[in-house]
């Protein structure tokens, strides 16, 4: 079977990209439902930009709910509040307005109020039955790519690290992709969401093409690289590397901000399918641990991850090094220069170069290491063979520091 043209593409019906077209938000919304529950935070509900979208929404006749208490990476109970928040209202479309974790929520409350049920019985691939609520995601950040994947990501209480709900039937019916909602966004935040699209993209892009038969895609919700992720997948890696830099330096540059949340969308339908990889394996037991945001644990490990793979993933580096625009004589010294250029960009913009400085104690390192070996999937998705051994070495390289080491 021909490897290099299997493709699988799960996405959106409708995708609005473009300054002011959250301005189609009630007409669009209007063809889904009439009664829309907003999940959204307590920070942009008291925006006028907020205001400016409900009566965008009442005005083309729809009656809105709006929840506003959205905690960031969205607590269990939190999503139970929403729910029972918003049951007696009876809602027929859920619109999930704001960061990663609106969207989120919105894709969970719309599984509760049409399942029923506990959360936890979502939990991994394919467990969502049947169609839920239609959701429509308006992203207020660059970054997660939320706004076009099957995934959500929630933190249990009663679990040391988040867990995700992976199934088509939670993709958003429609997304809105409106970069003004971004220009407000702060400095640092905008680092932290773009490198965190910045590594969807390229984890997307390194992934272990997978033997195809009709069976993969049916069982698995993230497939390995295929011929359709590259395409998102080289495209958002162009566009964020030419922009995050000007993004976060001067937020009122509209190019760089227009750039930015194109490429973190193309990275969200980029790792939809194709899934993202040992980065994001290590961030889940970091993050438990440190308590830092995702897109930063992310970006940290990247660089060690990128060294990792060159054996088995030297080729598809070096693209990444040719769609940031660099060149250079030879696959391995462009391959070379691709994380020399990963690293600089993102010491440029605040992204900590080691484990240590986002604050994992050395005594976790073994830990941690142990974690991300367990989230299979994710780590089937890496190019390399990775074992616990090699995981707590590479850790350790990355605790220290050491580039070098990372190779092993």
């Amino acid at each position: 079977m021909n490897t290099d043209t299997f493709s699988v593409l799960r996405m959106p019906r409708e995708i609005l990209f473009g300054e002011g077209q959250v301005k189609a938000l009630g007409q669009l919304a209007a063809k889904h439902g009439k009664r829309a529950l907003i999940c959204t935070d307590a920070r942009f509900a008291g925006t006028p930009a907020f205001e400016a979208i409900r009566k965008n929404l009442t005005d083309a006749g729809l009656a809105a709910h709006v929840f506003d208490a959205v905690e960031p990476d969205v607590p269990t109970a939190n999503v139970y509040a929403c729910a029972d928040d918003a049951r007696a209202f009876k809602p027929d479309i859920v619109i999930g307005l704001g960061g990663g974790s609106c969207m989120d929520m919105a894709k969970c409350a719309a599984i509760i109020l049409t399942h029923g049920g506990k959360l936890e019985d979502y939990y991994g691939e394919f467990k969502v039955p049947s169609p839920v609520l239609p959701v429509i995601a308006v992203p207020t950040t660059a970054g997660t790519g939320s706004e076009a994947t099957p995934v959500a990501v929630i933190s249990d209480s009663n679990r040391v690290l988040k867990v995700g709900i992976s199934s088509p039937h939670i993709v958003p019916v429609a997304s809105i992709c409106d970069p003004e909602l971004t220009w407000t966004c702060p400095p640092m935040l905008t680092a932290i969401a773009g490198a965190d699209a910045l590594t969807h993209a390229i984890e997307a892009f390194t992934a272990l093409r997978r033997e195809p038969d009709a069976k993969l895609p049916q069982e698995h919700v993230f497939v390995g690289k295929n011929t359709f992720s590259d395409v998102f997948a080289l495209k958002a890696i162009t566009v964020i590397g030419r922009s995050l830099e000007a993004a976060c330096k001067d937020g009122g540059t509209p190019a760089a901000r227009s750039d930015l949340m194109l490429g973190a969308l193309a990275a969200g339908c980029a790792f939809a399918t194709a899934g993202t990889s040992l980065a994001h394996a290590v961030q889940y037991p970091v993050g438990a641990l440190t308590h830092t945001p995702h897109g930063l644990g992310v970006a940290a490990m990247l660089p060690y991850a990128l060294i990792y793979n060159r054996k088995a993933a030297d080729k598809e580096i070096a693209e990444v090094g040719a769609a940031l625009g660099l060149a250079a004589p030879s696959q391995g010294e462009l391959a070379t220069a691709a994380i020399a250029r990963i690293d600089a960009l993102f010491d440029v913009i605040g992204i900590p170069s080691t484990l240590k400085e986002l604050g994992l104690a050395e005594d976790k390192i073994a830990w941690t290491a142990e974690q991300a070996i367990g989230i299979g999937r994710l780590i089937k998705n890496n190019p390399r063979a990775i074992d616990a051994p090699s995981m707590t070495a590479l850790l350790d390289a990355a605790w220290r520091g050491d580039r070098a080491a990372a190779a092993l």
